[in-house]
C-alpha cells in the first residue's frame, strides 16, 4: 500500500492517500500513526508531489487531505517558485483563482468550506509575492470586478486584501529582500483607488452585517498606509463615524479610527482630526460615562470589555500624536480633558493588558510635560520676577496649569496601583495568607519600572502634591479608615519609589513623618500577618533611602536594631528580608558603622559583634552567610589596620571554634569527618567564610592563611572518598546524598579560594602564594578523579588566577594544560550535552590562557594547538548561547593575536580554510543566530587578513590553478563552498554575494547588512524570528536610555547608584 502511493508516476489514489491521512490524524495504535506519518513526510519530500496537488484537491473530500496537499504546493510556490515554466506557473495560477471564486460564489458553500477558502487565500497570496506586479499586472482591477459580481465573493475578496496588506506591511521584515518589498508596496499604494472605492461602495449599499464587518475589518489594515487623501479627502471618516454608535460594528469602526489616529502628517489635516475627535467624543458620552467605566469592566461581556480596551487604543494613539491640536482652543480643551478623564477611568480597570496600554501612555504624557518644565525651570527660578518669564515659558506653565488636575488625579492612580519592586518578598497568595514570595514575575517588575519612572517624573512637577497625597493616604492607613494590606502596599511601594527625587531637605522632613507613621502602626496593629505585612513595608522604604539614613544616626540606629529584632520574627519571609535589608543598608552606610557617633561608647559595629550570638540565634545558615557578608562590609570601611584585624577575629571566632574543634577531632579519628552532620558543619563554616571574603576582599587574608592547608586536606581526602565511593558503586553512586554532600564541600572550598583570588587581584604577591600548594591537591586530583568526581569549579578557579595574574601565571599554563586538557575535552566531546559545567568553564578557562598567556599557546606543539582550535570549532557548534559565545569571542582573540605575532603565514595556512567553513556553517544554520554578530567580526578579520599574508593560503600540489593572490584563491574557494551549500541559489547570486562581501569588509555596517539579506534571501531563514541579527542596534539603544536616566534625580534609585559614601 505504501509502495503504491509512493510511485508518483501515475495519479495518486485519493482514496488510499484519505485513509492514510485519517489514519495519522485517526486515533489507532501508535504503530499506524508512525507509519502514516512516514508516508507523509516521504511524499512531502518528494520533489514531484506537488504535480498531483490539483488531482487530490478535486477527487478529495476529506478536508485534512486538501490540507495536506495545499501544503505540499505552498513549500514549492515559497521556494521553487521561479524555477517552474511559465505554463505551470499560470496553470496553477489559474487553477486557485477558480476554485476561490468557484466556492466563495455561493453562500452556503462559503459557510461550510470556510477554512478550505481561507487556506486557499493564504496560497493566492504566496502566489501574488512572486507574480504581482510584475507577471499579473491586471490582478487588483480583476479582484474587485469579480467581487461586484456577488455578495459573497465580495467579502471573501476583502479577506484576500487584508490578507496581502498584511504579508507586504507587517510580516515581510526578514521574509524579503528589501527591493521587494518596496516594489510591492509601491504597487498597492497607486492601484488603491479601486480598493478605495470598493470599500466605499459596499459601505453604502449593503445590509449584509458579514460583509460590513468583513470591510471594516480589510480597512483596517490598510489605514496604517494608504494615501492620506483616501482618508481626509472623501467620505470614509465620515462613514466610519456613522457606524460607530452601531454595537454590531463598534469595535470595527474603534480599530479603524484608531489606526487613522496613530498617523501624523505634519498640521496638514488638523481641522479634519479636532473635528473628528469632537464628534467622537460626543457619540461616546452617549455610549458610555467615563465614571462608570471600572464597573461597566468588571460586569461587562466580552465585546463590551473589548469595547474598553479599544477605547484605550484610541486615546493613548490619539493624544499621542494630535494632543496639541485640541489645547488651542477653550471648548476642544474641555473635549481634550474630558478624553483623560476616560482615560484614568479605564487605568482603573483591573486588567493587566489595559493597564499596560494606559501606562505606557500615561509614561510618555507625562515625560514630555517634565522634559519642557526642566529645560525651563533654571530660567523660571533665577527670574520669578513678575512679566519676566519668555513667551515659551509662558506656554510651557500654561500647559501645567492646564494639566494639574488631570496630574493629580494621575499621582493618585500610581500610588493606589504602584507594582511590587523586585526587593519585596512577602505577599498575599490566592487564598489570602501572607506568605514568602517563591517566583519572581517578570511582567510585574517591568511594570514597576516604568510606575516608578511615571512617578518619578510627576514628583518632579509637584512635589507638594505629591508628598500631600502619600501623606494623607498614610493617616488613613493609621486612623483606619482606608487599612488594608493592599492599600498599604502599594503606598509604601510608591514612597520608595520615588528616592532621590526631592531635594534632601524635603526628603528628610518627609521621611522623619512616615518612618515614625509606620512605626506607630507597628505597634498598634494586632496579628501576626498584620504585623508582617507592616514589617515588610517598613524594610523597603527604610532600604530605599541610603542618604537619609547617611545623615541621621538616631534613625539608622533604630531602624537596625528593628532590623534585628524582625530577624528573631518566625513569619515566612521576615527574616529574609531583615537580612537583605541589613545588606542593603550597610552597603550605602558602612563608614558610619565603625566610626563612633556622638552618644555612643563605641562604634557600632563593636557593639553588633558584642551580641552577635544572640542576633544570629534564629537565623537559618543561608540568612547567617548573608548576615556575614553585611558585617565584611562595615569592617571593610575600617581603615585602621589593627582593628580591623581585631574585629575579623571578632567576627570569624564562632566559626573558627567549630572548625579548629573539627580538625582536633580529626586528627584523633580521621573518621569523625565522615560523619554526615560534621560533613554539613564544614560546609557550612566555609560558606560563611566565603560570604565575608566575598565583602572583605584583600583584607581576608589574616583569616583564609589561618585555615588554608587544613582546608586543602579536608578538600583531598573528601575527592578520594568521592572517587572511591563512585568507582565502587557506578554512576548512580555519583547521586547519594553522601556523596552530593562531600562534592558540595570540595566546590565550596574552590569557590572560597576563587572568591578570595578575585579581590585581591592588585597584590599578586598575596594572591599568588596560594598557588604553589593547590598544584597538586586541587589540580592533580582533577586529573586523578574519575569524570564524574570532577568538579567543574577546578576549571573556573584557575581561569580567575590565570585572568587575574596574568602574565605572571606563563610558567604554570603548560602544568594546568596537562592536568585539565585532555581529560577535560574527552568528557564534553562526546555529544553536546553531558557536563553542561564543565563545558563552559572549560572554554573560559582557555580563553583565560588564549586572553592573558597567549605565549604560552605559541609554544604548543602542532597537535595540542590543533586541539585546541579543534575545541573553539567545537565550541561555537554548541546552540547553548553562552558556551558558542565564549567560543566565538576566543577565537576572535586567538585570531588576532596570531596576526600581529609573527607567526601568522603558518598559522592562518594551517586553519584559514577550516575556520572560515566552520563559520560559514553555523552563520548560515539556523540554530545559531544569537552569535550572528560574533560570526561576521570573525569573517571581516578572516577576509581583511588576506591581504597581509606572505605565503599562499592554497595547497600548489592539490590545486591545478595557480592563484596570483590569496584574495582571488579566498573569492573562488568562499564561491565554491556556499554553491554547495545552497543548491537552490544560483551561481550568480552567490558570486555577487561573495563579491559584494570583499568589497564591504573594510565598512563593518555594509558587511554585516550583505551578510544580512544574503540570509533572507537564502531560503533557511525566510520563516523565522530574526531579531537576533539586529541584536546589537539594540544594545546600543539601552546604553543611550541609561545616560539619560542618570541626568534626572531619582530616576536611578539611590539605592542602586554605585555611589561612593558621602557619609564621613
Amino acid at each position: 500500500m505504501a509502495e503504491k502511493l509512493r510511485d508518483l508516476s501515475q495519479p495518486i489514489d485519493v482514496t488510499l492517500l484519505d485513509a492514510t491521512v485519517a489514519a495519522f490524524y485517526g486515533t489507532g495504535s501508535k504503530e499506524e500513526r508512525s507509519a502514516a506519518d512516514q508516508i507523509l513526510r516521504d511524499l512531502q519530500n518528494n520533489p514531484d508531489m506537488w504535480l498531483q496537488v490539483v488531482h487530490i484537491l478535486q477527487n478529495s473530500q476529506n478536508l485534512n487531505t486538501k490540507f495536506f496537499a495545499l501544503q505540499v504546493l505552498e513549500s514549492v510556490i515559497k521556494y521553487r517558485w521561479n524555477a517552474l515554466p511559465v505554463e505551470q506557473r499560470d496553470g496553477i495560477k489559474n487553477y486557485i483563482s477558480d476554485v476561490i471564486v468557484q466556492l466563495s460564489s455561493n453562500e452556503v458553500t462559503f459557510r461550510q468550506e470556510r477554512l478550505y477558502v481561507n487556506k486557499l487565500n493564504i496560497i493566492l497570496v504566496q502566489v501574488l509575492k512572486h507574480e504581482w506586479p510584475a507577471r499579473w499586472s491586471s490582478f487588483i482591477p480583476d479582484l474587485v470586478a469579480a467581487a461586484k459580481s456577488s455578495e459573497t465573493i465580495c467579502e471573501n475578496c476583502m479577506a484576500i486584501l487584508k490578507l496581502l496588506s498584511e504579508e507586504i506591511f507587517d510580516f515581510s521584515r526578514g521574509e524579503m529582500t528589501q527591493q521587494k518589498i518596496k516594489e510591492l508596496k509601491s504597487s498597492l499604494n497607486s492601484e488603491f483607488r479601486l480598493i478605495h472605492e470598493l470599500c466605499l461602495y459596499v459601505l453604502s449599499a449593503t445590509q449584509r452585517p458579514e460583509l460590513i464587518r468583513a470591510t471594516l475589518a480589510t480597512l483596517h489594515a490598510f489605514l496604517s498606509w494608504i494615501p492620506v487623501g483616501f482618508i481626509f479627502e472623501s467620505l470614509l471618516l465620515e462613514t466610519l463615524l456613522k457606524f460607530f454608535p452601531m454595537a454590531a460594528y463598534r469595535n470595527l469602526t474603534l480599530q479603524c479610527l484608531t489606526e487613522v489616529a496613530a498617523l501624523q502628517f505634519g498640521d496638514f489635516y488638523n481641522v479634519q482630526y479636532v473635528k473628528m475627535y469632537t464628534f467622537f467624543m460626543i457619540q461616546l458620552q452617549a455610549i458610555l460615562p467615563p465614571e462608570k467605566i471600572p464597573d461597566a469592566y468588571a460586569n461587562g461581556s466580552t465585546e463590551e470589555q473589548a469595547f474598553i480596551q479599544n477605547l484605550a487604543l484610541f486615546f493613548t494613539s490619539f493624544f499621542k500624536n494630535h494632543m496639541r491640536i485640541l489645547e488651542i482652543t477653550q471648548e476642544n480643551a474641555a473635549a481634550l480633558l474630558m478624553g483623560l478623564e476616560y482615560l484614568i477611568g479605564i487605568s482603573y480597570v483591573d486588567d493587566t493588558e489595559v493597564f499596560k496600554v494606559c501606562l505606557d501612555y500615561w509614561n510618555v504624557f507625562v515625560l514630555e510635560l517634565f522634559e519642557a518644565h526642566n529645560q525651563m525651570e533654571p530660567a523660571a527660578t533665577a527670574q520669578m520676577v513678575p512679566g519676566m518669564v519668555d513667551g515659551t515659558g509662558t506656554a510651557v506653565q500654561q500647559r501645567r496649569q492646564l494639566y494639574s488636575g488631570s496630574l493629580s488625579k494621575l499621582r493618585m492612580l500610581m500610588i493606589c496601583r504602584m507594582a511590587k519592586p523586585e526587593e519585596v518578598l512577602i505577599v498575599e497568595d490566592e487564598n489570602g495568607n501572607i506568605v514568602r514570595e517563591t517566583m519572581k514575575d517578570n511582567d510585574v517588575l517591568v511594570q514597576y519600572k516604568i510606575m516608578r519612572e511615571t512617578l518619578i517624573y510627576l514628583s518632579h512637577l509637584d512635589h507638594e502634591d505629591t508628598e500631600q497625597q502619600m501623606l494623607k493616604k498614610l493617616s488613613q492607613q493609621l486612623n483606619g479608615e482606608d487599612w488594608s494590606w493592599n492599600n498599604l502596599n502599594t503606598l509604601c511601594w510608591a514612597i520608595g519609589s520615588i528616592s532621590g527625587s526631592m531635594v534632601e531637605e524635603q526628603e528628610n522632613r518627609f521621611l522623619v513623618m512616615v518612618i515614625r507613621d509606620l512605626l506607630n502602626l507597628c505597634e498598634i496593629t494586632k496579628g501576626k500577618d498584620n504585623k508582617a505585612v507592616i514589617a515588610s513595608n517598613i524594610m523597603y522604604v527604610v532600604g530605599q533611602y541610603p542618604r537619609f539614613l547617611r545623615a541621621h544616626w538616631k534613625f539608622l540606629k533604630t531602624v537596625v536594631n528593628k532590623l534585628f529584632e524582625f530577624m528573631h520574627e518566625m513569619h515566612p519571609g521576615v527574616q529574609d528580608m531583615a537580612c537583605d535589608t541589613f545588606l542593603k543598608i550597610v552597603q550605602k552606610c558602612k563608614r558610619k558603622f565603625v566610626t563612633q557617633q556622638v552618644g555612643e561608647n563605641e562604634p557600632f559595629v563593636s557593639e553588633l559583634l558584642s551580641n552577635l550570638a544572640t542576633t544570629i540565634a534564629d537565623l537559618e545558615p543561608h540568612q547567617i552567610h548573608t548576615f556575614y557578608e553585611s558585617v565584611g562590609h562595615m569592617i571593610q570601611a575600617e581603615s585602621d589596620n589593627t582593628k580591623r584585624d581585631e574585629y575579623l577575629k571578632r567576627l570569624m571566632s564562632l566559626p573558627n571554634q567549630k572548625w579548629a574543634e573539627i580538625i582536633g577531632q580529626a586528627s584523633q579519628s580521621i573518621d569523625i569527618l565522615k560523619n554526615q552532620d560534621v560533613i554539613r558543619s564544614v560546609l557550612n563554616i566555609l560558606q560563611t567564610n566565603t560570604s565575608v571574603a566575598s565583602s572583605l576582599g584583600p583584607h581576608f587574608f589574616p583569616q583564609i592563611s589561618l585555615i588554608f592547608l587544613d582546608m586543602l586536606t579536608v578538600y583531598r581526602m573528601y575527592s578520594e572518598l568521592v572517587s572511591s565511593t563512585i568507582a565502587e558503586g557506578g554512576p548512580f553512586a555519583s547521586r547519594t546524598s553522601f556523596v552530593k554532600l562531600l562534592r558540595s564541600v570540595k566546590r565550596e572550598t574552590l569557590k572560597l579560594i576563587e572568591t578570595f583570588v578575585d579581590k585581591a587581584e592588585d597584590l599578586p604577591h598575596i594572591g599568588k602564594q596560594f598557588v604553589p600548594p593547590m598544584m597538586d591537591p586541587v589540580l592533580g586530583d582533577y586529573a586523578r578523579n574519575v569524570p564524574d568526581a570532577r568538579e567543574s569549579e577546578v576549571l573556573s578557579l584557575f581561569a580567575t588566577i590565570i585572568n587575574k595574574y596574568k602574565g605572571e601565571m606563563l610558567e604554570d599554563v603548560p602544568r594546568i594544560f596537562e592536568a585539565v586538557f585532555q581529560c577535560t575535552l574527552e568528557m564534553i566531546t562526546k555529544n553536546f550535552e553531558d557536563y553542561p559545567e564543565h563545558r563552559l568553564k572549560f572554554f573560559s578557562l582557555l580563553r583565560a590562557i588564549g586572553t592573558d598567556c597567549f605565549q604560552a599557546l605559541i609554544q604548543l606543539s602542532s597537535p595540542q594547538l590543533k586541539l585546541v582550535i579543534d575545541s573553539i570549532n567545537w565550541a561555537f557548534r554548541h546552540t547553548e548561547r553562552n558556551i558558542a559565545e565564549t567560543g566565538l569571542s576566543l577565537l576572535l582573540e586567538i585570531l588576532k593575536n596570531f596576526q600581529a605575532s609573527g607567526f601568522q603565514n603558518q598559522f592562518y595556512k594551517t586553519y584559514f580554510l577550516t575556520i572560515e567553513q566552520e563559520i560559514f556553517a553555523v552563520l548560515t544554520d539556523t540554530f545559531h543566530k544569537p552569535g550572528f554578530k560574533l560570526h561576521v567580526l570573525v569573517l571581516q578579520h578572516l577576509f581583511c587578513v588576506v591581504d597581509g599574508l606572505t605565503e599562499p593560503l592554497w595547497d600548489a600540489s592539490s590545486v591545478p590553478y595557480q592563484y596570483t593572490d590569496n584574495a582571488m584563491f579566498v573569492r573562488d574557494y568562499t564561491i565554491k563552498l556556499l554553491g554547495t551549500s545552497f543548491p537552490n541559489m544560483t551561481v550568480t547570486e552567490v558570486t555577487k554575494f561573495v563579491d559584494g562581501l570583499l568589497s564591504s569588509k573594510h565598512d563593518l555596517p555594509s558587511f554585516k547588512n550583505h551578510i544580512r539579506d544574503f540570509l533572507v534571501q537564502s531560503k533557511e531563514f525566510s520563516a523565522q524570528d530574526n531579531k537576533d541579527l539586529y541584536a546589537e542596534e539594540a544594545a546600543a539603544q539601552r546604553e543611550r536610555e541609561r545616560q539619560r536616566m542618570l541626568a534626572i534625580p531619582g530616576l536611578i534609585a539611590p539605592s542602586e547608584l554605585q555611589d561612593e559614601m558621602v557619609d564621613s
